[in-house]
């Protein structure tokens, strides 16, 4: 009971973190979902293979039997300490994503594929540590919305970029600033938003993070260039609320490509 009291306490403190006006276009209506990213630090050589395989063997195929999806998996690009393996899982809770490996290790299908990663020891490790991170969708883009050359494979890639606070005051405000016309700005710029969460659980927080898809690096250079001279943007950017230099102190920005398992 502790601990859901303890998961209610830090849902009630994002939903206050989200609060505003959420007009934007948002993908879907009903309630927000949670994310759950893991970075699977690698090395060069057999675990790169290895947890490819599980990702696309094992683990996407048990969490769709378990109503999750769609499920990304990519490979990170370019970005801090490379070879490293992302998944994005979402849900509809924090418990079912919070408990997520306790299912999985009920699985008995899942547990029979996944053995070779699952089950790696000590002298050959399936991976070097993993790293994951709990977040609630924002209010204004309540759902996950891939792009549609994700159902035909087609060629994309994806930015994944994570905005540090200095303080939780500044924190609530950046996301504030997204929901007071930073939405519209960035789909009147042509991009593709994929998700929008706030860091519930993970390092570095106070913080958020966002993935947008393009066709290609042109596409990705081409789109920023529209959103940064955007009159709206630079309207809110330097409204003396949301001054950019004094709400976010770090932005982490990765580039990811999809593995061929990915569902995004």
């Amino acid at each position: 009971m502790e601990r859901r009291q303890f998961l209610a306490a830090s849902i009630a403190t994002s939903a206050f973190a989200l609060a505003g006006d959420a007009t934007a276009q948002s993908p879907a209506a009903g309630a927000r979902e949670f994310y759950q990213i893991r970075r699977y630090n690698l090395m060069s050589g057999p675990q790169l293979k290895l947890t490819e395989n599980y990702f696309g063997d094992a683990l996407i195929p048990a969490l769709t039997r378990l109503g999750m999806g769609p499920v990304g998996a990519f490979k990170l690009d370019i970005g801090q300490d490379t070879p490293a393996y992302y998944a994005l899982i979402p849900g509809s809770s924090v418990e079912a994503l919070a408990e997520l490996d306790f299912r999985l290790a009920k699985d008995e299908d899942f547990l029979k594929v996944a053995a070779p990663f699952w089950n790696a020891t000590a002298t050959a490790p399936a991976f070097q540590r993993v790293e994951t991170s709990l977040l609630s969708a924002f209010a204004g883009w309540p759902k996950l919305t891939p792009p549609a050359s994700s159902a035909t494979k087609g060629k994309r890639i994806f930015q994944l970029r994570t905005y540090e606070s200095p303080s939780n005051f500044d924190h609530v405000r950046k996301v504030e600033m997204f929901h007071s016309g930073e939405f519209e700005i960035f789909l009147k710029a042509g991009f593709h938003p994929v998700f929008f969460g706030d860091t519930l659980f993970g390092q570095r927080m106070p913080n958020l993070t966002y993935m947008l898809s393009f066709a290609d690096t042109a596409e990705l250079e081409a789109k920023w260039d529209v959103f940064r001279n955007d009159p709206e943007w630079k309207k809110l950017s330097t409204s003396p609320r949301f001054a950019f230099d004094q709400i976010v102190s770090n932005i982490n920005n990765l580039f990811l490509s999809p593995l061929a398992c990915s569902q995004i």
